[in-house]
């Protein structure tokens, strides 16, 4: 099975280095399970759009390989005694991508455009900003209207990332149609459902790091068809295979694979009040949505689609977490009690429409969610759309229940608040409760490890209860490449990072 739009495009490098000669570019081809969604680092949601990001945009600070904190655009920074203050020393030597220098001024406007934008999905991750200033050509402090353990956390991540206030101001939310940022490649077109392609800035302070010319990522959702690629040479890199690939892949005399274990989890949204939709039995009552979650043998399910390559999971932190809730384990499935949660609802069977990504992996994993359901009186209905249709249509309240990744982060806070609290920006299923938002919020404001696991676990005693997200299980992210790809590192946050990475034709 081969995409012909991806062999068209392929058929042109070929002949193009024909010309060429031994000179030619040295370029890297990213073969990816999703299509990005809008590249404006304010507006997108999309695991997919971190990938390129990652080369495109670079941040206030990144994460290291131990999932510490570590310097990117910011040199160094210092919290007040209070934890009102944050002063952040940057980099002298950066520069976007249209020209236009990075200084003080550039990442005070960029933290207040993810605060302020009216299409912003960040809101809530700043939240806790009240006023950024500029306090030096190099320098900002950043005032806090209370503490926030999470902050630069947010900003190792879309919240952090820096675009060109010149090219923003004039784009607005347009921005995304052509991302002008300040990483080690800038923006050269994109086709939807087709490439997204880049070229190297030569400028960037660290150019001499990054040795590709080129990168284009083609998303191609099926598994089988990104290892077929790989295999034959069209692809470079592959991101996400299927677990059942990977042995495959492995096998391969001229290919290698990497895994790690992500910080992120698997989960059904339940639409509980995003509109006409959410007017059902299991968006309106929590009993059909533990009985629909006591249906699911999750050990069984990871086992089946990804080969015992995940963890099975009920809450946003995976069981390994010093953060997981012990109070409330991985239940087994129940059945009986599954019925009998529905029996008390008043219903025998109950009628639901699942929608899902169509690649063939999470399609697979509805199916045999569908089949051990229906054992406890649920008609599934799947339907598979494609991603960024299905993001669209979640926001839009135009879903019953809803499947969905997220890739974690490396501070709690990044894989509950902004989906669980009222009116946050990825809380799609419009679930609000005033108890949970208050843990959460609360727990954004210390330090201290015991009081902020205090008040996480109340939170999730809740959601366990109440279910507006059904978590599944936390996945493996599985990576596969040439073997003349060195030098490539994955991290649990499963991001392409290309410095010093070289590929051997």
């Amino acid at each position: 099975m081969k995409k012909f739009g991806f062999y068209k495009y392929a058929f042109g490098a070929v002949l193009a280095l024909a010309v060429a000669g031994p000179a030619m570019a040295v370029d890297l081809r990213i073969g990816m399970q999703d299509d990005s969604d809008a590249l404006d680092p304010a507006q997108s949601r999309t695991f997919a759009s971190r990938l390129v990001y990652t080369s495109l945009c670079d941040k206030l600070v990144d994460i290291s390989k131990d999932v510490q904190i570590v310097p990117q655009l910011a040199t160094d920074w210092k919290l007040s005694a209070d934890g009102l203050t944050l002063v952040m020393n940057l980099v002298s030597n950066a520069v976007f991508h249209d020209g236009t220098p990075f200084n003080a001024e550039a990442a005070a406007y960029n933290i207040m455009r993810s605060k302020t934008l009216p299409e912003s999905v960040r809101k809530s991750e700043l939240a806790s900003i009240d006023t950024v200033e500029v306090t030096g050509p190099y320098q900002i402090t950043i005032k806090l209207k209370q503490p926030d353990a999470s902050l630069l956390s947010q900003f190792s991540d879309r919240a952090g990332m820096m675009v060109s206030p010149t090219a923003a101001k004039e784009a607005g939310a347009k921005l995304a149609l052509k991302p002008i940022c300040s990483g080690p490649y800038r923006f050269v077109e994109r086709i939807q459902q087709d490439r997204i392609v880049l070229e190297k800035f030569p400028q960037h302070r660290d150019a001499k790091n990054y040795h590709f010319d080129k990168l284009t990522f083609l998303p191609l959702p099926d598994s089988t068809v990104r290892l077929t690629n790989l295999r034959s040479g069209d692809l470079d890199l592959i991101e996400r295979m299927a677990a059942t690939d990977a042995g495959i892949a492995t096998a391969d005399p001229n290919l290698k694979v990497v895994d790690v274990v992500s910080l992120g989890y698997i989960s059904i949204y339940v639409n509980v009040g995003n509109g006409d939709r959410a007017k059902t039995p299991i968006g309106q009552d929590k009993r059909v949505r533990q009985a629909f979650s006591k249906a699911i043998d999750r050990k069984a399910l990871i086992q089946i689609v990804y080969d015992g390559k995940a963890s099975a999971g009920n809450q946003p932190f995976p069981p390994s977490s010093i953060w997981y809730n012990k109070k409330f384990p991985v239940e087994e499935r129940d059945i009986k009690g599954a019925k009998a949660l529905l029996a008390a609802a008043g219903h025998k069977r109950v009628e639901v429409e699942l929608q899902h990504p169509n690649n063939p992996v999470v399609t697979q994993m509805m199916q045999v969610i569908q089949a051990m359901t229906a054992e406890a009186g649920f008609d599934v209905k799947l339907r598979a759309t494609e991603f960024a249709t299905l993001l669209s249509e979640q926001r839009a309240g135009k879903y019953e229940l809803s499947r969905m990744n997220w890739s974690g982060r490396p501070d709690p806070d990044g894989s509950i608040h902004q989906f669980i609290t009222c009116g946050a920006g990825l809380n799609d299923m419009r679930y609000c409760n005033k108890d949970v938002d208050t843990a959460l919020n609360a727990a954004r404001t210390t330090v201290d490890y015991d009081k902020r696991k205090a008040l996480y676990d109340a939170a999730t005693a809740t959601l366990v209860d109440e279910l507006p997200i059904i978590y599944l299980a936390h996945e493996s992210y599985v990576y596969g490449m040439k073997k003349g790809v060195t030098g490539f590192e994955l991290y649990p946050d499963g991001m392409i990072r290309l410095s010093g990475v070289t590929l051997k034709k």
